[in-house]
């Protein structure tokens, strides 16, 4: 079987975006294909990797539709299975004026909860360099069996695990269990990516600092980044923090998948550079890419089909180099 660079399994569904209102004043929608595991691997693909995706939709219009579009950047789909009796997961965004946005769900159930144990498709797992997950897929116990097992199966044949807890409140029977699930991908991560109000809400610091102590003191992760919105990005790695600021635009529509990019981008850094000897400038570097590649998708509505190009983003780079 054929090496992948990042596999990832979760939740893939349509993201319905706002777009205008209607002739009679009713809000217009765009059906965006979405889901964080997919939005990293496409910012992957654009930069050159090879990635599959483990995860299932419904065997309906939306589900033929997010098919065609992750094979159309190049994801590999041989295991993404279709659904017969429960339809693919969706999620109205409503959009602030700041461009941050808010999140409705249609998944009692969706089809991406339907994926079994028996679905796990072991081989895949041992040939991949890195497996990357979130919280989405651990919201019900069928589908979190079958994604602690793809970890553990991912881990014990060397794969680095990626972990962003990507926490959707509404989608959890509580919070407490939530917070159980985050902490075990802490367990078992090399690399977590967690927002600003997730390390906040879980740690009880509001220090993003104090928060990544907290972690660590637990579970020794060696990399972490926090994504700080406006404020830009931190790396903690080895005892040493590194911040970077945002590339703030004017043009900003909406942040739909600027975490997702932001993770890609961390993930294609470590695929060139490796995780275990990384200077400061490294880190630096790493940010700086990662922050430019999520501010260029803030300019777009959705984000799986719209990952900037490598030139764009070294563009930005040097736009900002240049004073």
């Amino acid at each position: 079987m054929e090496q992948m660079d990042v596999t990832a399994l979760g939740e893939l569904l349509i993201d319905f975006t706002e777009h205008g209102v209607s002739g009679q004043g009713n809000p217009l929608y765009e059906a965006n294909p979405g889901g964080a595991p997919c939005n990293v691997l496409a910012m992957l693909e654009k930069l050159g990797h090879r990635t599959a995706f483990i995860g299932k939709v419904g065997n309906d219009f939306f589900g033929q539709q997010l098919k065609k579009a992750i094979e159309g950047v190049g994801i590999c789909a041989d295991c993404l299975y279709m659904d017969h009796n429960v339809h693919t997961t969706l999620a109205m965004v409503h959009t602030f004026p700041d461009g941050d946005r808010d999140f409705s769900f249609y998944r009692n159930p969706g089809a991406d909860m339907m994926l079994t144990l028996e679905e796990v498709p072991e081989e895949r797992l041992k040939n991949t360099k890195i497996f990357h997950f979130g919280t989405l897929s651990m919201t019900h116990e069928g589908v979190r069996s079958a994604t602690k097992m793809a970890v553990e199966t991912a881990k014990a044949a060397g794969a680095l695990i990626s972990f962003d807890p990507n926490l959707r409140p509404p989608l959890w029977e509580s919070l407490e269990t939530a917070r159980e699930q985050v902490l075990y991908g802490l367990s078992q991560c090399d690399i977590l990516k967690i927002s600003d109000n997730e390390i906040q809400w879980l740690t009880g610091k509001e220090d993003f600092s104090e928060g990544a102590a907290w972690i660590l003191e637990s579970y020794p992760i060696p990399l972490i980044l926090v994504s700080m919105g406006k404020l830009g990005s931190r790396a903690y790695y080895q005892g040493k923090m590194v911040e970077a600021a945002p590339f703030l635009r004017e043009d900003t529509i909406e942040t739909t998948g600027a975490g997702d990019t932001f993770c890609g981008c961390v993930l294609h850094y470590i695929l060139e550079h490796g995780l275990t000897q990384l200077s400061e400038a490294n880190l630096l570097e790493m940010l700086n890419f990662a922050n430019s590649a999520a501010s260029l998708i803030t300019t777009k509505k959705g984000a799986l089909l719209v990952m900037p190009k490598r030139e764009e983003i070294e563009a930005e780079i040097r736009k900002r180099q240049d004073g």
